[in-house]
């Protein structure tokens, strides 16, 4: 009796949820190839999927009384709610995101990958000497890839060509590859101390990765998505016991000013799609 009580009491969360579960599954469907029938030039599924997006948009646009009183920013709110589904979410029914955005979205999260790195760079001294150099053979070559990553996404906002978007797909997939590979040395860290301090330095890195192949595959088509996934021989099921989602939300949540419950769902939607495709 409680869930109905709450269903009365909060109908506009109530509404948002179900049409952000529809949005979600008319996605997983899409790409499993499952189409419930044709409905002009398109299926019934990506059908239903725009239809609930629209929906969104308009109740997020809605100015109830009960918003009046926080004003603009609950508004802004479900917009950045929808915003963020767009953007990690890689939903047939919109086409993914284009290469540009992605792109751009990758060079936006420059200096979050940058302090992110750096901080990872300063954590060896800070460990015992043996589980140090276990450490920094792990990722010594961080520095070289986000760098070369995030230069490959402005030469891809340079000339956005096929090639040009090939090696971005493959420059995402091995710095996301070394950092999975990096999380997996610091848990056989023996010292417990150091064990810890390793694994939590490294969630910023793997966090952004993470969001960035998400990214990517959602501007790639389905070859180059197996491709990618094919190149990805550390799978997200081996690193999935030492990430530490709270802190990856909290980090999401601040870089596209979202709240953390939102980007609490949008992680766990990215994950499952990242894992369908193989990765």
């Amino acid at each position: 009796m409680n869930v109905f009580a709450n269903i009365w009491k909060h109908p506009r969360t109530t509404v948002t949820g179900v049409l952000i579960s529809v949005t979600t599954v008319a996605g997983v469907l899409s790409q499993q190839g499952l189409t419930l029938g044709h409905a002009g030039s398109g299926t019934v599924v990506t059908l239903i999927g725009a239809v609930a997006s629209a929906l969104l948009g308009l109740l997020a646009r809605d100015p109830s009384a009960a918003s009046s009183a926080q004003g603009s920013s609950t508004t802004n709110v479900k917009l950045g709610a929808w915003a963020l589904i767009a953007l990690l979410l890689p939903a047939p029914f919109v086409s993914g995101c284009s290469g540009v955005t992605v792109a751009q979205d990758i060079v936006n999260w420059t200096p979050a990958l940058q302090s992110s790195v750096a901080t990872v760079d300063s954590t060896a001294a800070l460990l015992d000497p043996a589980d140090a150099a276990v450490f920094i053979g792990a990722t010594v070559g961080f520095d070289a890839l986000s760098s070369a990553l995030v230069a490959q996404a402005k030469a891809y906002l340079a000339n956005p060509s096929a090639s040009v978007l090939a090696m971005l797909q493959a420059q995402i997939v091995g710095f996301e590859q070394q950092v999975k590979g990096a999380l997996l040395a610091a848990a056989h860290i023996t010292n417990a101390k150091s064990q810890q301090h390793a694994l939590t330095v490294l969630q910023a890195v793997a966090t952004i990765a993470s969001t960035m192949l998400a990214l990517v595959q959602s501007a790639s088509g389905k070859a180059a998505v197996e491709r990618m996934a094919a190149a990805s021989t550390v799978k997200l099921a081996a690193v999935e016991p030492y990430l530490d989602r709270e802190a990856a939300a909290v980090l999401i949540a601040r870089h596209y000013d979202e709240p953390v419950a939102v980007a609490r769902v949008q992680l766990a939607q990215a994950e499952d799609v990242e894992m369908q495709a193989g990765f």
